[in-house]
């Protein structure tokens, strides 16, 4: 009796001890694996700037989703401000629709951010999408005909990119770089408040053509913009009437540029040369007119508000251009 009470005891002990052997080396295996390889890229510069289409993006025409059925896959909750479901179209891409108040700002600011080179998402906005099985929003966001969504933001989800981790505003690979100290310009321009680490993504994008396998650094949240810049309790998105009257350029002192933004991350403005902001400006300025109010357009703002933003944005590249010592 003794002898097989030991015996099941050492057959469960060998069982139990192979289980987690294998547990172990499973985890061993997840330790060890690399993440994927390239070459970090912050900008490339627009050779064709100028005939750039921001009214498509950098997606083109031939990314844009399939609305014939959008259908709900589950909801991505992040904390963040914004709804933003997981879904697929009906060609059965993968997209992220962002739902609220920041999907026309972004539409819009990751339009003008690739324009001038900067790496971006890849989204449009749909003014009305019916998304199929989707449960009823969190709290109250716009809504359009037949019990659709307004005015939603469709990112991308493409086959072989990859989306690792976050990347930090204070420490990076470009870091000191006239093209990251010309990206926080930009932010300024654009009234972006929101500049926290959480917001940043790198994105690996394999090898296609002649080119090899990339790293991207982009900053992967931009819908705290076209608003007011400041505290807790002043600042606001997506309101033309403060983003057009918003001060930015406030003048140059030690050689440094200062600008008039209240919001995270201040300190990523202290050291800005007048020789960086006049670089950016310069890519800026090739911008046409038309292109600017295009990636209003294409964030289905109204023809007034149009033409408000991109008077606010021209404004604000000629004071880039003009910054004097």
């Amino acid at each position: 009796m003794y002898k097989r009470m030991t015996l099941v005891i050492l057959i469960l002990l060998s069982i139990s001890t192979g289980a987690f052997a294998q547990k172990d080396s499973k985890k061993d295996s997840k330790k060890k694996k690399a993440p994927p390889q390239g070459t970090p890229v912050l900008w490339q510069e627009p050779a064709d700037i100028t005939l750039r289409d921001l009214l498509q993006g950098p997606g083109g025409e031939a990314i844009k989703p399939d609305l014939s059925r959008v259908t709900f896959i589950r909801d991505q909750m992040g904390g963040g401000f914004s709804i933003n479901y997981r879904v697929t179209d009906g060609a059965g891409k993968v997209w992220v629709a962002k739902l609220g108040k920041e999907a026309q700002p972004e539409t819009a600011s990751s339009r003008l951010v690739w324009a001038v080179g900067y790496m971006t998402e890849i989204n449009y906005l749909v003014p009305c999408v019916h998304i199929q099985s989707a449960p009823e929003p969190r709290y109250k966001v716009p809504r359009c005909e037949g019990d659709g969504f307004a005015n939603v933001k469709l990112e991308a989800r493409p086959k072989g990119v990859k989306r690792l981790e976050s990347w930090s505003w204070n420490k990076n690979a470009f870091s000191g770089t006239k093209e990251f100290q010309g990206m926080v310009v930009l932010m300024s321009l654009l009234n972006n408040w929101d500049l926290k680490d959480d917001n940043n993504k790198i994105i690996y994008v394999p090898a296609s053509g002649n080119g090899g396998p990339e790293l991207r650094y982009i900053i992967s949240d931009l819908g705290a913009t076209f608003g007011k810049t400041g505290g807790i309790f002043s600042r606001n998105r997506n309101s033309v009437e403060s983003f057009a009257s918003s001060k930015f350029v406030e003048g140059v002192q030690g050689g440094n540029v200062r600008f008039a933004y209240g919001g995270k991350n201040t300190g990523l403005f202290r050291n800005i040369t007048l020789e960086q902001t006049r670089w950016i400006g310069s890519w800026l300025s090739r911008l046409t007119d038309q292109q600017i109010s295009d990636a209003f357009k294409a964030a289905n703002y109204s023809p007034e508000d149009v033409e408000t933003l991109t008077h606010a944005v021209r404004a604000r590249i000629e004071q880039l251009v003009n910054v004097q010592g």
